[in-house]
């Protein structure tokens, strides 16, 4: 099934509309999704190489654009729409009592939650939004944050593209389960990111 799933998406990356795709998905996991934009992402790459440099700036500006709007779902719609989402990532009214500490290290959290960690990057953005995160130093972490994300591997598939390929080919199974592991442990970590 596994590699149904990825023949389909490598068909799929050539299709016209597979850069807006790419990004109406990143936008939506950085804003209230949860998704693995890499999960279309590869594939794209791993079909045509020469564009990664191209998918890696769709990705990280889409990406951005969400985590402003999680960032104003936090400012403004944090009862409505906010804490519903918060609440699916297990941390519901705790977090509120740790607003004021978040606003210290707020910009460290946006840097390294948005980019290196599988914690969900839409927790990072609401959170942003509700504790009044300064706006520009949260669009300046962000940016850097999604841009490690995205650009770092389309770098490796860039240079090391036939090899990742002929991975993806030959351990399709064990690259989805750490993937998976990885997505996973990001959900259990959130709850614990602002204790």
């Amino acid at each position: 099934m596994l590699q149904r799933v990825y023949d389909w998406s490598l068909r799929m990356a050539r299709h016209r509309h597979a850069e807006r795709a790419l990004a109406a998905l990143c936008f939506a996991e950085s804003s209230f999704v949860p998704a693995l934009p890499e999960v279309m992402l590869l594939p794209m790459i791993l079909a045509d190489r020469a564009k990664a440099w191209r998918y890696a700036a769709i990705c990280t500006i889409s990406s951005v654009l969400g985590g402003i709007a999680g960032y104003l779902i936090g400012y403004f719609l944090f009862e409505a729409v906010g804490q519903p989402l918060l609440a699916l990532y297990g941390m519901g009214d705790e977090f509120e009592s740790v607003a004021g500490k978040y606003n210290e290290y707020g910009w460290l959290m946006v840097l390294i939650g948005g980019g290196v960690t599988p914690i969900p990057y839409k927790v990072i953005t609401i959170a942003s939004g509700l504790t009044q995160l300064d706006f520009v130093t949260f669009v300046l972490a962000s940016v850097a944050a999604r841009g490690v994300r995205f650009f770092l591997p389309c770098a490796l598939l860039y240079y090391y593209g036939p090899q990742a390929k002929r991975l993806m080919d030959t351990r399709l199974t064990q690259v989805f389960w750490i993937s998976l592991a990885l997505v996973v442990l990001g959900f259990v970590a959130a709850p614990y990111l602002f204790r």
